[in-house]
């Protein structure tokens, strides 16, 4: 298979970091940033060669604490000229 001279980094990039990935070598944001793709274009990528997403309970817990500091910074951020004036 002969790819064209622009798509050969980048195919080459995100087949390394697919395979780092697999082996357990690189976490998921570091090969999604190896590979140049987002976090969702990477999920499926590795969901359609049939890779498990490594995801352990540590992972969960920062997303969680993530996404819950994020909800309130959000929500601060939009109510608090309404909780100045109460």
């Amino acid at each position: 298979m002969r790819l064209p001279v622009p798509e050969i980094e980048p195919r080459l990039r995100s087949e390394l970091a697919v395979a780092l990935y697999a082996q357990g070598i690189l976490p998921f944001g570091k090969a999604c940033e190896l590979a140049g793709a987002s976090r969702y274009a990477f999920a499926d990528l590795i969901a359609s060669r049939d890779i498990p997403r490594h995801y352990a309970e540590d992972d969960l817990n920062l997303d969680a604490a993530y996404t819950c500091g994020q909800y309130l910074a959000d929500f601060q951020s939009r109510h608090s000229p309404d909780l100045a004036s109460v």
